[in-house]
């Protein structure tokens, strides 16, 4: 059997071969140019957006307390930062909580494996992409969406907060959408943190020293985000803010 033929997940499906389109349903669904056909066609698009909150719903309506981990999928697992994922991902274990990441490899794939081999609920939420990233090997629950503003919401619905270790463009897109819901307070009581403190100081740097020293945020803005390098203390604060919002 020849492995090397080209393959794509699309939501539920898998497709091999001749059988894979050159675009994705989010290009597709955001691509402006060509005939006017498409217009026909995004009543039924609109469904199978519809049949993916659905399913996803459905899917994790039960987990428990949970918190969404972001990180690079190039961290090779012989890096200090894969270990930190590992250690991250038991610790939220240890405390109760269910792992979900974007269930792919490098700080993904450590995460769903610490959380897995600590005992807890490892998940995993994929998304179609143009070359194929198949959900990791640790992921008890897994979910393959076609579009991503239903993952992101999937990511933030089931979530008591955000982890961002370090990371790319997809997690800078995944850490500046949770501070942004915070801030507007879209959602409450939701810590937002960053795991790798020589990592993202520059980033926080710029964010006080351009951002706020411009107006841009207030000062408040800047304390909607934690900085460390401790899973333990990270897991604390994940507790605190779930205690204040059982009080309120």
């Amino acid at each position: 059997m020849n492995h090397t033929r080209p393959e794509r997940r699309q939501g539920p499906s898998l497709v091999r071969g001749g059988l894979v389109p050159d675009s994705t349903h989010d290009q597709r669904l955001l691509d402006r140019r060509g005939p006017t056909g498409w217009l026909h066609e995004d009543p039924w698009r609109v469904l199978r957006i519809q049949s993916e909150f659905v399913e996803g719903f459905g899917a994790l309506a039960d987990l428990p307390p949970a918190v969404t981990v972001f990180g690079s999928a190039r961290t090779g697992p012989d890096s200090p930062e894969y270990e930190l994922g590992v250690k991250l991902g038991a610790a939220l274990a240890k405390a109760g909580y269910a792992v979900i990441t974007g269930g792919g490899p490098g700080v993904m794939e450590a995460a769903n494996k610490g959380a897995l081999e600590a005992g807890g609920i490892s998940v995993g939420l994929g998304i179609e992409l143009p070359h194929e990233q198949r959900l990791n090997d640790y992921v008890d629950l897994g979910i393959e969406f076609r579009y991503f503003f239903v993952r992101k919401t999937m990511f933030v619905k089931y979530a008591s907060g955000f982890v961002a270790l370090p990371g790319g463009f997809g997690t800078l897109d995944e850490l500046f959408e949770a501070l942004t819901l915070v801030q507007t307070r879209k959602v409450t009581s939701f810590p937002v943190i960053m795991m790798g403190v020589s990592f993202w100081s520059p980033l926080i740097d710029w964010i006080r020293d351009t951002l706020l020293a411009t107006g841009k945020v207030s000062p408040q803005d800047v304390e909607l985000v934690s900085v460390t390098d401790d899973p333990d203390e990270a897991v604390r604060l994940i507790v605190e803010a779930d205690r204040r919002a059982a009080t309120q």
